[in-house]
């Protein structure tokens, strides 16, 4: 499968017009403060942008930034811009000729945006241990659109929790399916290559993140992924597939539940480019000044991470009253009154 995809997006793919999928973003859903930020990314880098999502999380000055697949380096350029010159970029490749684009232009971005914060590695997201990076060095792990690539996904998340500080996030944006793909969509080249042969079905990813430590995965965005190629889309059948964006937040104390503690927070509208509303994820627009009742584990997402100068926190841990309304789950009781029928242990 490495070289398969070594192949497709060094030597098949030319420029994103090459996809078969409407994997690559709107860019007329772009948020306002993203797009001075990519006007100045070298076009022949823009060119060759195999996305599905964006993964430029909120408040990254001065932090450590690692992208997982970073291709020619549209993610890394954009990102280094939003750490600034505090901060580090570091980007992992496997394909040559993508780093070599990549590469090529480094010199111009430092010229350009006045420092230099950002390096590329050729090397297998499964294998991040062999690329002399620290544990717990990185404050933010991205990737986008390139898990579904890895053959071995349990080995990427093992990597990506090793190499997370505690607090850390790991924030990428991926493709899913609604079903688990069966063998002849993936073992098909080109549809593995476009990104829909390897993609998990959405259940099994969150056991995945489950049991590599990631106690409580947030779903950010999700659209729908249309295939272009009318060729192409017969091979997939009723397969339905999502492009996703997940933040996934390295902390021990995060429970499997949304447990209720009576706890709220208040955001100070103090995040940059962020003045009116913080979202966490799909579920939490957080409105400046207004409080928000949140469950433990939203809590110390924010409370133990590097949102929380941003943040008033309202409550603690001292009482707890069940789960959090409104959260997908339910007591698994019933109510009802069962008193004239017979018990089973009687």
């Amino acid at each position: 499968m490495h070289e398969i995809v070594k192949d497709y997006y060094g030597k098949q793919l030319q420029t994103s017009d090459d996809l078969k999928t409407s994997a690559c973003c709107d860019a007329s859903a772009m948020p306002a403060w993203l797009k001075p930020l990519l006007a100045r990314v070298h076009p022949e880098v823009l060119a060759r942008y195999y996305g599905c999502g964006l993964v430029c999380p909120q408040l990254l000055e001065g932090c450590r930034v690692l992208d997982m697949g970073s291709g020619s380096g549209r993610d890394v350029y954009a990102l280094a811009q939003l750490v600034g010159k505090s901060g580090e970029v570091v980007g992992v490749d496997m394909t040559q000729e993508q780093l070599a684009v990549a590469e090529k232009y480094r010199a111009h971005h430092a010229e350009q945006f006045g420092y230099a914060n950002v390096n590329f590695l050729e090397g297998y997201i499964e294998k991040l241990d062999t690329l002399n990076l620290e544990a717990g060095s990185f404050d933010v792990i991205v990737s986008n659109c390139v898990v579904n690539l890895s053959p071995d996904k349990d080995a990427v998340l093992r990597g990506v929790y090793r190499l997370l500080k505690n607090g850390g996030e790991f924030y990428f944006s991926d493709v899913y399916a609604d079903r688990r793909v069966p063998e002849a969509v993936r073992d098909d080249p080109v549809l593995y290559g476009e990104c829909l042969g390897g993609a998990l079905y959405w259940n099994d990813f969150i056991r995945l993140a489950h049991r590599h430590g990631f106690a409580d995965p947030r779903l950010v965005e999700d659209r729908p992924l249309e295939i272009t190629d009318p060729k192409l889309a017969p091979r997939v059948g009723n397969l339905k597939f999502y492009s996703a964006t997940y933040r996934l937040t390295k902390l021990d104390s995060l429970e499997s539940a949304c447990e209720d503690y009576g706890q709220a927070v208040i955001y100070r509208g103090s995040i940059p480019d962020h003045p009116h509303r913080f979202v966490l994820d799909k579920h939490h627009h957080i409105e400046t000044g207004k409080v928000f009742p949140v469950c433990g584990n939203t809590w110390r997402m924010l409370h133990d991470t590097r949102f929380a100068p941003h943040f008033e926190f309202i409550g603690d841990f001292s009482q707890h009253y069940g789960l959090f309304e409104g959260c997908g789950a339910a007591i698994p009781f019933d109510d009802k009154d069962v008193s004239g029928e017979s018990c089973a242990c009687c």
